[in-house]
């Protein structure tokens, strides 16, 4: 038997069927998570940047082209990471760019880090990379790290939904709305593109769907479910209500929505419950 075995085996029965995958993952490979993961990336994504500036055309030797990996540049499976997101919306030197995109990248880091810990930080990315690389390899997407980044952002808002930043370092926005903006965008992209569009987004997105999707699905059951029993009930009450012998003239109260009612018909004929029927002895 091997080590891992016999620690799951000294754990209750109950409690190992409550783990999930992840967590079964790493009490057998916990070791390989790596700490401050996303603070490397972007020290290695700066230096990067000034290797860039340094010598243009640096980053072409980086980014993930297949052709160039299966002719022995097999380097570039990783380094394309550290490629710097030096565009923006706003007219900004890509330096100011960069900067923010390795703050942005560094709380993000921080915060899943802190909500999940190293080792599920280090396996999703560890996912997203690999999904990069099948969406370049067969589908020859050139999605570099954008969706890699993109997906950290999605897991970021699963968690702190309601924390805000600035869009375009100007608009104060909650970080759910900005990403529910961009899966809608990223949404349309999938569904007016190609069939090989539609592969490659989803095997790069893999990381996100693996990790969410489960609870995603779960959740909208759920919500479907609560749903479909408020209409039910809502339909009940109405056929109650329509069943009902006595109802108010003015309230419009029944003896189903209120059995302590009394009711009693006033000399207009009409019906009343006990409080509104001075109302109807006053209009006559």
């Amino acid at each position: 038997m091997n080590r891992p075995y016999l620690e799951n085996a000294k754990l209750p029965i109950t409690l190992l069927r409550n783990m999930t995958w992840l967590d079964k993952l790493e009490r057998r490979i916990g070791f390989l998570a790596i700490p401050g993961l996303l603070r490397y990336v972007g020290f290695l994504t700066a230096l990067v940047f000034v290797l860039e500036k340094v010598n243009p055309g640096y980053l072409n030797l980086l980014d993930l082209d297949p052709v160039a990996v299966v002719h022995g540049e097999v380097w570039r499976l990783v380094t394309y990471i550290f490629i710097p997101q030096m565009a923006s919306m706003l007219p900004l030197p890509d330096w100011v760019n960069v900067g923010f995109y390795l703050l942005f990248l560094w709380w993000m880091g921080n915060g899943l880090e802190s909500a999940w810990g190293a080792f599920k930080l280090t396996i999703f990315y560890l996912i997203g990379m690999i999904g990069t690389t099948v969406a370049a390899f067969f589908f020859g997407a050139a999605f570099s790290n954008f969706m890699l980044t993109t997906s950290l952002f999605f897991a970021f808002a699963q968690f702190y939904p309601d924390l805000v930043i600035y869009f375009a370092y100007i608009l104060p926005l909650k970080v759910k709305w900005i990403a529910w903006v961009s899966a809608v965008i990223l949404l349309l992209q999938i569904i007016v593109g190609s069939m090989q569009f539609r592969a490659a987004a989803i095997c790069a997105m893999g990381n996100y769907l693996i990790f969410f999707g489960p609870s995603i699905i779960r959740d909208a059951r759920h919500r479907r479910d609560v749903t479909a029993r408020r209409r039910r009930f809502e339909m009940q009450t109405r056929d109650a209500e329509a069943e009902a012998l006595h109802r108010c003239a003015i309230c419009g109260a029944t003896e189903v929505s209120d059995p302590n009612l009394e009711f009693r018909v006033a000399r207009n004929g009409e019906e009343y419950c006990m409080p509104h029927l001075s109302h109807a002895k006053a209009a006559s």
